[in-house]
């Protein structure tokens, strides 16, 4: 059996993935060919792995090839989790709405910055899915872990002519733990729940410990006597008492899907906490992103040194993909939350949508539970969202210059904050700046430089409400050597 990853120098999501896979005695003599246009990482992460599987003496193959079409011939199953432009792009979904007083935490799946990722990523995803039907086994499937994740989907699916294509996401499975550790569970599997909505705006819509019903208040009151949670958690919890539901995703993302928690600087730090980018830091994940990659290529050394571990060392993670690939191969039934195309397994959102809600795996396939119903309020949120990504989405298969100004001034966020003409010129400015990963709109980036020559609209030139600056490589170490010492 062969499993494709596109993107494999994404080195230790990768390597995560692959350990997954291999601690599933069926799946140990798997073909693992990995595929990256960055020729570095390729190599490195090839080299972690063959030492991973030569030191277990495991028949597990791991190839390489910068040939995108190579790496897919065969494969049963083909994994995604690119990051399209990678850092110098995401930079600019990061500063340029910054200047127009866009301040988001992460800006990969909807606001200005996961609009513009999705339009760099839906092009590539579209051509994925052309070499998956030409080069990969009949019916191959397709797990795109890559954000913006219900846009890349979407396109996947309508566009791409790939039915069998799952969204994955961590999520779901980060906030069942915090539910588990706040109601006092010595385990979380004592905690059983269902999950409806869309990828980062999903919503535990049933909670039962050891049987038993949680009900919003019991939730709410365990949140706010946390002692780590009520600081770091804030929205979400004043999500969960006005809403009556929590959400998967965490503190800085979600503030910046809500039209309320971001809009106005003076009030961004009551709603967030610096101990950890993802609760809500301007640009958090890029300074995290840029720090990896600066502690990884300075590290690499000593990764490669420390790869071969034993195996039974390895602790399967909670990620999706290996547990769909050995219950699709094996036949063992596994339960998740996937994201699919909606047609009837959330009613009341639009059934062209992707949703995030519960299916099973087995050797028969994917089968969602259909018929779920969101709260009235969880439904709106997500509408609003629903129609950002419809518009662009189409927008990114078009090269609509129109629909995708659109989408950007129709996000909560975005609209809380800016006006038309501020919109306008925003896009035109991410056009100029990531014109080499935006080839449907090629004929527009030139007159959009024009526009920029001569615009009008000023900038409010910010460096956002609650920024920090990249650590050096010292910096890190320091910083590890407390983290492991306070253990």
């Amino acid at each position: 059996m062969k499993v494709a990853v596109i993107g494999a120098g994404s080195v230790g999501f990768t390597r995560k993935l692959v350990r997954d896979m291999l601690k599933v005695p069926e799946l140990q003599d798997t073909e693992f060919a990995l595929h990256d246009i960055n020729a570095a990482n390729l190599d490195m992460v090839a080299q972690i792995l063959r030492r991973d599987v030569e030191a277990n003496g495991l028949p597990a193959r791991i190839t390489t090839s910068a040939d995108r079409r190579r790496a897919l011939e065969g494969a049963r199953y083909v994994i995604s989790c690119v990051r399209i432009g990678g850092l110098g792009a995401f930079a600019s979904d990061i500063e340029i709405p910054l200047r127009y007083g866009v301040d988001q935490c992460v800006g990969d799946t909807i606001c200005a910055g996961g609009i513009l990722y999705g339009q760099r990523n839906i092009p590539q995803v579209l051509e994925f899915c052309r070499d998956i039907r030409a080069e990969a086994e009949e019916g191959a499937w397709f797990l795109n872990y890559a954000n913006p994740m219900a846009m890349n989907t979407w396109a996947a699916i309508e566009h791409g002519g790939v039915a069998n294509t799952i969204g994955l996401c961590h999520g779901v499975q980060h906030g069942w733990h915090q539910i588990a550790e706040v109601l006092g569970a010595e385990d979380p599997h004592e905690v059983d729940y269902i999950c409806a909505g869309i990828n980062h705006q999903t919503w535990y819509i049933d909670i039962r410990h050891q049987g038993r019903r949680i009900e919003s208040a019991e939730l709410l009151e365990a949140f706010e006597r946390h002692p780590r949670f009520r600081e770091e958690e804030k929205v979400r919890i004043d999500v969960l008492r006005r809403f009556g539901c929590y959400s998967t995703e965490s503190n800085g993302h979600l503030s910046e899907y809500l039209p309320w928690y971001r809009k106005r600087p003076e009030e961004i730090g009551r709603w967030i906490d610096l101990s950890n980018w993802i609760n809500g830091e301007t640009g958090g994940y890029l300074r995290h992103s840029t720090e990896q990659r600066n502690w990884f290529e300075t590290d690499f050394p000593r990764w490669l040194a420390e790869a071969g571990a034993p195996l039974a060392d390895h602790r399967r993670s909670d990620e999706h993909g290996s547990y769909i690939i050995e219950a699709l191969e094996t036949g063992r039934v596994y339960r998740g939350h996937f994201n699919r195309r909606n047609e009837g397994l959330i009613t009341n959102l639009a059934q062209d949508c992707i949703v995030e809600a519960p299916g099973f795996v087995d050797r028969f396939g994917l089968n969602m539970a259909a018929g779920l119903e969101l709260p009235l309020g969880c439904a709106a949120t997500c509408s609003a969202s629903i129609n950002v990504q419809r518009m662009a989405v189409q927008a990114a298969v078009t090269g609509d210059l129109d629909l995708l100004r659109l989408a950007v001034l129709h996000d909560p966020l975005v609209g809380a904050v800016c006006n038309p003409e501020e919109v306008w010129q925003m896009i035109d400015e991410m056009l100029v700046a990531q014109a080499e990963w935006l080839p449907q709109y090629a004929d527009a980036v030139p007159a959009a430089r024009e526009r920029l020559a001569r615009g009008k609209v000023a900038t409010r030139g910010s460096d956002g409400a609650a920024r920090l600056s990249v650590r050096s490589i010292d910096e890190l170490r320091a910083a590890r050597a407390r983290a492991k010492a306070a253990e």
